[in-house]
């Protein structure tokens, strides 16, 4: 079975109109996961303090940050949540916009090879960008997900 359809709740995907800044994007979206109990709420604190001290080291192109944190800054379950920002956010004064955070709770360095891959095959896609960007609902968020995934 794909481990997508494992680490990825429809409950964890959420479409939020505007963030007033990056702390904020953090907080909103990890939210989901420290509700669902995948990781413990100081989850969010350590990656602010981790981007405080490294800076958007999960901010992967335009549109993209993959947002997370070591497995032992209270990480739980694996689980991996979706925000789609209809307003963009920067991490940095000259950083590229991000409208798309996956959040991430790993709780080794592998079982979230195969969701990374399809993810990456989801965003070197031009067209499935702009599906995710204009989408709708969660359901439609989810179902490009696992579309990306059944094609990997």
């Amino acid at each position: 079975m794909k481990e997508i359809y494992n680490m990825l709740k429809l409950e964890n995907i959420q479409i939020i109109e505007r963030v007033k800044d990056w702390r904020e994007a953090i907080h909103v979206t990890v939210q989901p996961l420290v509700d669902g109990g995948y990781c413990e709420s100081r989850y969010i604190d350590e990656i602010i303090k981790n981007t405080e001290r490294l800076g958007p080291y999960y901010v992967l192109c335009e549109n993209l940050a993959l947002v997370h944190g070591s497995t032992d800054q209270g990480v739980l379950k694996r689980q991996i949540a979706v925000t789609l920002l209809r307003e963009p956010i920067k991490f940095k004064e000259n950083g590229d916009d991000v409208r798309v955070m996956v959040t991430l709770a790993a709780t080794d360095s592998e079982s979230h090879m195969e969701v990374l891959q399809a993810m990456s095959q989801l965003f070197e896609d031009p067209e499935s960008v702009k599906k995710v960007l204009g989408a709708t609902s969660e359901q439609e968020i989810y179902d490009l997900f696992i579309q990306a995934s059944d094609d990997n």
